[in-house]
């Protein structure tokens, strides 16, 4: 019987299945790996739950322990911008049985902090992007701008006067609009805030006349009328917010910035784990009840090889440190 003319064969479906197993236990056998994974596999999310990374950690950890047959358990250790998190799982033992899900504060938070008690890059091995979420240029309703241009042009006439929020300094919607404001040449004050709440509300009041929001974030306020969306971030057009261009419609192709999710190991876990582990995020990133379920929070499935990720985090770290410098940061 030949698999190949049968597409639709459970029989042979799970052949194959079993074929490429066994075939990765081999490479595994070969390389001198054990058997992965063999115990329970521990998530470390570096933020508190409900957060983007949280989420994801919950929705695809229990599905990863379906395929594997044992437990996956998301361990919240939240503080220091995510660094605690990371922190510990740079000690952990290279064997894939703990795992970062970390988010865009793993690429802004180094330049910041430069004294880190891990390298953002030397301890750890990429895994998988696992998804995106977009970023929105909101205002309040009354600022007499309705396009990105005109808040650049308002923003020239008014230099120093206006001001914008965020939900604390160093933060990614902190740096993203300090990456506006260098690439335009605007002078806008930065009012940080002790988290989102805060941030979004004194928009919405009028207190301050702009900022950088997730999509998901702003999306009811826009529909409301409390915000007016400009443009977004994002490579393409939102789902949110269809009628809003991207920065590089409107020819600021150099602010594209989304917020990321992803995942890694320690440094040295065996490439056979890492491919392991990739492998299964992809299959579960490519589900449709997946797929929904993250659109549900605004976030958008990616996946690829670690080597892509990688590329991509080494990228951010650099774009990061070069805002952080021009724009003279500093940390609280």
């Amino acid at each position: 019987m030949d698999c190949l003319n049968l597409p639709r064969s459970r029989w042979c479906l799970k052949v194959l299945a079993g074929f490429t197993a066994a075939c990765w236990a081999a490479l595994a056998c070969a390389q001198g790996v054990p058997a992965y994974p063999s115990r329970t596999v521990q998530i470390v999310v570096p933020y508190t739950p409900g957060t983007g990374a949280d989420i994801l950690s919950r929705i695809l950890g229990p599905r990863l322990a379906e395929r594997w047959k044992v437990g996956v358990v998301t361990d919240n250790r939240p503080g220091a911008t995510g660094t605690i998190g990371a922190e510990f799982v740079s000690k952990a033992a290279p064997d894939g049985h703990t795992v970062l899900f970390t988010a865009t504060s793993f690429g802004t938070t180094p330049p910041l902090f430069p004294k880190l008690p891990f390298d953002p890059v030397k301890s750890f091995a990429p895994v998988v992007l696992i998804a995106t979420s977009g970023l929105a240029l909101v205002v309040h309703p009354q600022l007499p701008v309705k396009s990105v241009k005109e808040f650049i042009q308002l923003a020239k006439r008014r230099p120093g006067q206006m001001h914008y929020s965020s939900p604390g300094n160093g933060g990614p919607q902190h740096l993203a609009m300090e990456l506006l404001k260098l690439e335009t040449g605007i002078d806008i004050v930065h009012v940080p805030y002790k988290g989102l709440a805060g941030a979004i509300t004194d928009v919405m009041a009028g207190h301050v006349q702009a900022m950088i929001s997730a999509t998901q974030t702003a999306h009811s306020a826009v529909q409301s009328g409390r915000l007016r969306v400009l443009a977004v971030m994002s490579p393409e057009r939102s789902a949110a917010f269809p009628a809003a261009p991207t920065m590089k419609e409107i020819g600021l192709s150099r602010l594209e910035v989304e917020t990321w999710y992803g995942s890694f190991a320690p440094a040295g876990t065996p490439a056979p784990v890492i491919s392991k582990i990739n492998a299964e995020l992809n299959a579960l990133l490519q589900l449709p009840d997946i797929r929904e379920l993250l659109a549900r929070q605004g976030m958008t499935p990616r996946g690829g090889s670690p080597e892509r990720f990688g590329d991509m985090v080494g990228k951010e770290l650099v774009r990061w440190a070069q805002v952080v410098e021009k724009a003279k940061i500093k940390a609280d």
